[in-house]
């Protein structure tokens, strides 16, 4: 009978002895707390505690954490804003009491902060200033937070504002904005680009023009040079240079009356056609020239007239 009640001892002091040691892992601090006041921390590893006197308070993680936290706020110009603010703190491995019984919401604190820091910040700038400025926001949340927490046992690793959702109208009025603007540009470089398609346009055909100008200029001066030596080799035969001119011209007109009856679909039509056109055209034409010497002549000669009566008044 005595045997079979020391089997339950045994086993409920096996269980007792077991429960005496714990487990502490990696990056993790463990209070415990004797008769509910504090004794001592223990870091990673095995430990052994005594039973039935002391416990595991809390285990707290000395892990890098992160806390986002959303503050509506205004800005300098009236437009409110919604900012998330993310903060990365960790406990420190050497302030784990301070951290555990100074703070009952170390959340609750650090949200506090932020909100009073930004609350603080945003509203002196304007919206276009909160983008630019956001890290300047970030620094100086994360300097009132270093300064205030680090009594606690925690220190601020970094703090980020990693959103700024500006109010829905005041968003799309950005976008219709940053629209014109693009488009505003576009168009500037659409215009810049028919400017210079219409200067290269021009330069092109003035050159056209001045090659066209020059190519008949050297047309007719061949054209000039060939009469010339029609003129002189029909000399040679006896044939003066009104004739010989005549001779020419009468060839030139059948000639082109030739080139047009070659043309079956020509709409070409030459006007006059008669045989004696040819002959017509040319005692016009030495007509107009022989009326133009005397002109020039008679111009020269009151020119010279005038340049004796112009001498004679100033002697």
């Amino acid at each position: 009978m005595g045997n079979f009640l020391l089997i339950p001892v045994i086993f409920i002091g096996l269980i007792i002895l077991f429960s005496s040691f714990f487990i502490v892992k990696q990056q993790t601090a463990v209070i415990i707390e004797r008769f509910g006041k504090f004794h001592s921390i223990r870091q990673s590893g095995l430990h052994m505690k005594i039973p039935l006197i002391d416990r595991i308070a809390s285990r707290v993680g000395l892990k890098i954490q992160q806390l986002d936290v959303i503050v509506e706020t205004k800005t300098l110009d009236d437009v409110f804003v919604k900012l998330k603010v993310s903060v990365q703190y960790v406990v420190i491995k050497d302030k784990v009491y301070d951290a555990f019984y100074k703070l009952e919401y170390p959340h609750d604190q650090i949200t506090s902060y932020v909100f009073d820091v930004v609350r603080a910040e945003v509203p002196k700038m304007k919206l276009d200033d909160v983008f630019v400025k956001k890290d300047d926001i970030a620094i100086a949340v994360k300097s009132e937070l270093q300064e205030a927490m680090i009594n606690y046992g925690f220190d601020i690793i970094k703090t980020l504002v990693t959103d700024i959702d500006p109010d829905s109208q005041v968003k799309e009025a950005m976008n219709r904005i940053n629209a014109s603007e693009r488009e505003k540009i576009a168009a500037q470089f659409e215009g810049d680009a028919a400017r210079i398609l219409i200067v290269e346009k021009a330069k092109a055909e003035a050159e056209s023009k001045r090659l066209q100008g020059q190519g008949i200029a050297d047309q007719r001066r061949e054209i000039a040079r060939g009469l010339e030596e029609s003129v002189e080799v029909l000399n040679k035969v006896g044939i003066n240079s009104q004739e010989a001119s005549a001779l020419i011209v009468v060839t030139q007109h059948y000639d082109t009356l030739q080139s047009i009856g070659e043309e079956t679909n020509s709409n070409l039509i030459l006007l006059p056609n008669s045989p004696q056109a040819g002959s017509d055209m040319l005692n016009n034409m030495i007509a107009s020239f022989t009326a133009s010497n005397q002109i020039g002549e008679a111009m020269k000669e009151q020119n010279a007239k005038k340049g004796i009566v112009d001498k004679k008044n100033k002697s």
